[in-house]
Parts: structure tokens; sequence; C-alpha cells
């Protein structure tokens, strides 16, 4: 039987309509919706921080509880909440980077893997805690790129004063504040009319002896006062100079402002009462300094960003 010509031409279309439709079922998969892939990458994040925290739950608590209990590394609390404030102010600018994973984030996460191992087995907890800094930037690097990596530096490298100086460092760095506190108080204290006798840091006056302990060395208003002038540096300015220069003039800031604090010790037991000298004003004396120390920090604000105003012509 003879077909009509029109019905063959539909036989012979109907296959290829049939491939469409198939060809364009097969590519459903390939475009899977936006909601799918970022639910997967959550679900992955999530995964990933917690085996994390898993890791370093024990290293994290501890350094909580030095923090809490230690008052020269007191300001660590401020130090990851700062880092979290800054990453969720740039967030929109970091969720609009491109993620370019690196493979030369994972030597960097098997390098922070057997800092840990080592800071564990060897009982060194600065290794262990900076193992954690260590992995996190290998993890960023491996899974989102160096250009993201790049964007997170300055909250990452902030984080690395919340991890206390090791003890042998800390103390290379107290006994030598401590006679420079000492000398500097023993050459003003006779201006004042106050006869001295310093013998190493201990500042012998007619009324008592006066030891500048390690509590007085200034070390830990220096921690302390670093740590505010980055943050009031990363509030106040957006020039990466002027930043620099407050960090840095927190040093002899903190410094000078240890050495007024002994020298006013020295005045108040010389013409006043050395109890009170050792009680009230010697506790109260720290957060004196401390507030002159952040009013001089401004100063040097003002005089770094201190511009004549022109004049204007008549």
């Amino acid at each position: 039987m003879a077909l009509h010509p029109e019905a063959s031409s539909h036989i012979l279309k109907f296959p290829h309509r049939i491939l469409s439709q198939f060809a364009q079922v097969a590519t459903l998969p390939e475009r899977m919706p936006d909601p799918v892939v970022k639910r997967n990458l959550w679900w992955q994040a999530v995964i990933l921080a917690g085996l994390v925290v898993w890791l370093y739950s024990s290293i994290l608590f501890r350094l909580a509880l030095q923090w809490w209990t230690d008052p020269n590394f007191s300001h660590g609390f401020f130090v990851p909440a700062f880092s979290i404030f800054v990453l969720w102010q740039n967030r929109v600018k970091l969720l609009a980077l491109p993620r370019t994973p690196s493979s030369w984030g994972l030597p960097i996460i098997v390098l922070g893997l057997v800092t840990l191992i080592v800071g564990v087995l060897g009982a060194e907890l600065f290794l262990s805690r900076t193992s954690l800094l260590i992995l996190m930037a290998g993890l960023v690097i491996y899974f989102l790129g160096w250009k993201f990596f790049r964007a997170v530096l300055f909250p990452w490298a902030f984080l690395v004063l919340m991890i206390p100086i090791p003890a042998i460092i800390f103390n290379q760095i107290t006994f030598p504040l401590q006679l420079l506190a000492s000398k500097v108080a023993a050459a003003v204290l006779p201006l004042f009319g106050v006869p001295v006798l310093r013998e190493g840091n201990v500042i012998n006056l007619p009324e008592m002896a006066l030891e500048v302990a390690e509590a007085c060395s200034g070390i830990r208003s220096l921690m302390s006062l670093t740590t505010l002038a980055i943050i009031y540096g990363y509030l106040m300015e957006t020039r990466t100079t002027i930043r620099v220069l407050l960090a840095l003039a927190s040093i002899p800031i903190a410094v000078a402002a240890n050495s007024l604090r002994i020298i006013g010790t020295g005045l108040l037991v010389q013409y006043w009462d050395p109890d009170k000298a050792e009680g009230f004003f010697h506790a109260f004396s720290g957060w004196l300094i401390f507030v002159v120390s952040l009013s001089m920090l401004f100063l040097v604000h003002k005089l770094a960003t201190f511009r004549r105003e022109p004049r204007s012509s008549l």
C-alpha cells in the first residue's frame, strides 16, 4: 500500500522531534539551579567548619581560659570579634569575588596539620594555636583562591594578636621594659626633688623602695594599646600609611605612659602617703594611664592628619 507524500514526510520528521526533545531533557541536569548549588556549598562549609572546631575545641577552650585568667592577654577577646566585624562589613565585596580554587592551598593545609601535631606532642601551646591560622589560610586558598585570601588578609593577620606570646619571648621583652621604666623614673624623679638610688629594677626612695615588677613593666598596656591602635586606625583612617604610623606609635606611647605611672607613684610615696601609693592609686593609675595613652594616640592621629587650611583670598 502506497503512502501519501505528506504522511511519509510526517513520519520522517517524527524521529527528529523525538531526538530534539531528548536532547533538551538531557541538558537539564547540566543546568542545576543556583539555590541547589548554594545549598550544597553551605553544607560543605558547615561540615568543614564543624571538623575544624572539633579538631581545635580543646585548644580554643584553653586559649579563651588564658584570656580570662591572665590580665596580660585579656585583650584577646576583642581580636576575633573585630576580625569577624571586618569580614561582615566587607561581605558584599567578598561575595562578589570570583572563586578560583588553587591546589597550592593543599600543602599549606598539610603544614598546618603538621604544626598542630608537633605542637600537641611537644606540649607547645604557641605552635598548636598558630597552626589554626595556617590551616585557615590553606583552606581559603584551596577552596576560594589567592584573590579571595588577599581580600581577607587583614582580618586573618589580625588574629595573630589573639595568640599569647611564648613565655621565653615574653620574658625577653618584659625585663628590658622593666629596666627602661626604672631608668626613666630614676632620671625624672630627681627633677622634682626626690632623691633616688636605682639598683636594677628597684628604685630606692627615702621613704621606701619601689620595685618595678613584671606587672609594672608595661607589657600589658603595650599589647592592649597596640591592638586598640590597629582597631582605631582601621575604623578612623583610610590611608594605610597613617594606620601603620598609629600602630607603631603605640609602642613608645605605652612605654612613656608606663614611665609616667612609676614617676607618679614615686611622687606620691615621697610627698603624700606610701601606703596609699601602694594601694588604691597603684591599681587605679593603671586605668588612668591607659586613658592617657589613648589620648596621646588620638593626638598623634590629629597631628598626622593635620592640614593647614588655605587662606581665603579677599
